[in-house]
């Protein structure tokens, strides 16, 4: 593929040497004269307009960590991202025009992922080719193409289809999906899990999640309340994981601010190591006077604005599912349609994606027994670093000092001397401020650009 703005950088370096090595077949064929170029063989370019469309949905998974978010960017980017490779795919297989671009096929994604995040239900919508073609009677004469085969195919193994559907010309991947599924995955060493519990269960219902995400002030969001509809930490199928301290906080919703979900697993670790009361969620969702309930025994200020805190790691998180109605939605793995054929052969498992998934988890199953022994053998020459500290939480031991340690999940954590309670510490502008200021700044010269430009093009016009 050429579209290099989506490969690594070992792939690119690898590209280069390898074009490094090849002959100069330019200089050769100049040797050989006008003639020789002349009888090359000239390339039609695909003519999408004379063949029919229709839009799909599209349902894949993919690894987070191998990606620079799911979101295409104009920006050259260090990971190539989810939709990119995606669009280069489509546009390999001839499904799409590429000089069309995202616009030209309606493009549309459910729920956008940052840089680290997994999916493992993820779905865009869009206008792909189809192979339909209709008779005199208006009975197509064979089968759709089988879109899922035919991406897979030259995908990486990190980003898998699994499923596409048909759908209204109406249909919104974004718009129609009725609730988004959220995994955050985590170890409950040292963690208490009732008290994580009874944190999570303050989020449910519609809350104002201010204090809970990351403010992104080029979109200039003024309403910041959003429904829980599930918080449930549960413990990890043994048969998926071979840890028994495996956890994973199982979080549905309607829909999702920037972060929101990290950051409140980030509050939810702070509890489960002793360093907050679960009390804290409901004083963060109580952003103005009686908008929250106080359990009997509590009390809770007006947090308006949101404390300093880090939000926690990427990678264990993963938009497990997006919800959709069973009339907007008709999930299949092959391209026979079902009023055309009584039965669809899935014999192949999807033509190897359960198996080419199996064996990834093995793979990654031979990796923790890998890291279990190196640990194991560092266990016989050196103690645990864990010990109680001085206000009764479980510190570590780090430069001949006892620390607390702040859990962020994914195996990070911050080694702190002493720990300032969320409430206590400095917090941040008002939302107001933040957005006035953005829009007095890098706004007003983003619209000053584009007038500038719009200008340009007019002139050019003329």
């Amino acid at each position: 593929s050429s579209s290099y703005e989506n490969w690594s950088r070992q792939e690119l370096i690898s590209r280069i040497k390898e074009l490094e090595r090849r002959p100069n077949t330019s200089a050769k064929s100049h040797a050989k004269g006008p003639s020789s170029i002349s009888s090359a063989p000239q390339t039609n370019k695909f003519d999408f307009a004379s063949y029919p469309r229709r839009k799909i949905a599209l349902k894949f998974c993919y690894s987070g960590w191998e990606y620079n978010g799911l979101a295409y960017q104009l920006k050259p980017t260090p990971l190539p991202t989810v939709e990119g490779v995606i669009f280069e795919a489509l546009t390999r297989t001839k499904l799409i025009d590429p000089d069309a671009g995202y616009d030209g096929c309606d493009w549309e994604k459910c729920g956008r992922t940052d840089r680290g995040v997994s999916a493992g239900g993820q779905v865009i919508s869009l206008w792909v080719r189809s192979a339909l073609e209709e008779n005199m009677d208006g009975a197509t004469s064979r089968p759709e193409f089988d879109y899922v085969a035919m991406l897979n195919r030259v995908l990486p193994h990190t980003i898998r289809i699994l499923a596409w559907s048909p759908v209204t010309t109406a249909f919104s991947a974004r718009f129609a999906c009725k609730c988004r599924h959220y995994k955050y995955f985590f170890s409950s060493e040292h963690l208490d899990l009732p008290k994580m519990r009874d944190a999570a269960s303050r989020l449910l219902g519609l809350h104002d999640f201010r204090n809970l995400c990351k403010l992104d002030p080029a979109k200039q969001i003024t309403i910041f309340e959003r429904r829980i509809l599930r918080a449930d930490i549960d413990p990890v199928d043994r048969s998926t994981s071979s840890s028994p301290s495996m956890y994973v906080l199982n979080l549905v919703g309607t829909a999702f601010l920037y972060h929101q979900v990290r950051h409140i697993m980030a509050i939810l670790f702070l509890v489960g190591r002793g360093l907050e009361h679960p009390s804290v969620v409901t004083s963060l969702l109580n952003t103005k006077a009686g908008a929250e309930e106080s359990p009997p025994g509590e009390s809770h200020e007006v947090v308006d604005r949101k404390p300093e805190y880090q939000m926690a790691d990427a990678l264990p998180l993963m938009l497990w599912d997006c919800s959709y109605s069973d009339e907007d939605i008709d999930w299949r793995t092959d391209g026979h349609e079902p009023r055309n054929t009584q039965s669809a052969d899935t014999s192949d498992d999807g033509r190897g994606i359960y198996h080419l998934l199996h064996t990834i988890r093995s793979r990654s199953e031979i990796y923790l027994a890998l890291n279990q022994h190196f640990l194991d053998a560092a266990s016989l020459l050196f103690p645990e670093p864990w010990t109680p500290t001085k206000e009764g939480t479980v510190g570590i031991r780090y430069g001949g000092k006892v620390m607390i340690e702040a859990p962020l999940g994914g195996g990070a954590s911050r080694r702190l001397h002493q720990y300032v309670p969320l409430l206590k510490r400095k917090r941040l502008d008002p939302i107001d401020v933040v957005n006035e200021r953005w829009r007095n700044g890098k706004g007003f010269r983003r619209d000053q650009r584009k007038i500038t430009v719009d200008e340009n093009e007019s002139d050019q016009e003329e």
